[in-house]
């Protein structure tokens, strides 16, 4: 098997205010930048990461000697016209009030639809996973965005979850196995939420 870690970026000040940020390209703030300072993290060989600067500079944080390879396939979701707004400031607007009583399953208003988004995410992994399988990589980081993460968890995890269910704070994350399956499928087993100061990892192994 090998390790992945699906790692969600660095905290923005898009992200303090709750704001929805898909194609906003923020770069990390102050804080979130401290935080990521502040936490301890696996070595790893490579790091995949969406094109965003909020994820890039989240990486070469963490991971400044590894190799990096960019995957435009993983950038977050357009969010059209909720786009850098939140909550507070959609209250009042109808298309917004429809999409949360549709369970977020409609299709961002001049935006991107939910189907359309987790396709892409899924197409950029399966193509990354064979970037890894060539390279013979046993432990690699993603550093993506939380959509990315659900979008590939909820359609590779073992045992089945839904898409809400792998949520992750900023710097935080996932670590799961891959594997191929029997009929030569994708699954992603023994999957458990990855935390900075967590203390999974020890000596050697921390960056």
């Amino acid at each position: 098997m090998v390790e992945l870690y699906l790692i969600r970026h660095g905290k923005t000040h898009g992200n303090t205010l709750g704001r929805y940020i898909g194609t906003t390209d923020e770069s990390l703030c102050r804080e979130g930048l401290e935080a990521l300072k502040g936490g301890r993290y696996p070595q790893v060989e490579a790091v995949y990461v969406s094109p965003m600067k909020r994820c890039v500079e989240t990486a070469r944080e963490l991971w400044p000697k590894e190799p990096m390879e960019v995957c435009d396939s993983f950038r977050e979701c357009d969010f059209g016209d909720f786009e850098n707004k939140n909550y507070r400031e959609l209250s009042q607007n109808k298309d917004y009030q429809a999409w949360v009583d549709s369970g977020g399953t409609l299709p961002f208003p001049g935006g991107e639809s939910q189907e359309a988004f987790r396709l892409r995410c899924r197409e950029g992994f399966l193509y990354t996973l064979k970037r890894i399988r060539k390279a013979g990589f046993k432990r690699v980081a993603f550093v993506v965005h939380g959509g990315t993460i659900m979008s590939i968890l909820e359609a590779y995890g073992v045992p089945k979850e839904e898409f809400y269910h792998w949520q992750a704070k900023n710097g935080q994350g996932f670590l799961t196995h891959w594997d191929e399956t029997d009929k030569g499928g994708i699954a992603l087993y023994e999957t458990v939420s990855f935390c900075p100061d967590s203390g999974l990892f020890t000596g050697s192994d921390l960056r």
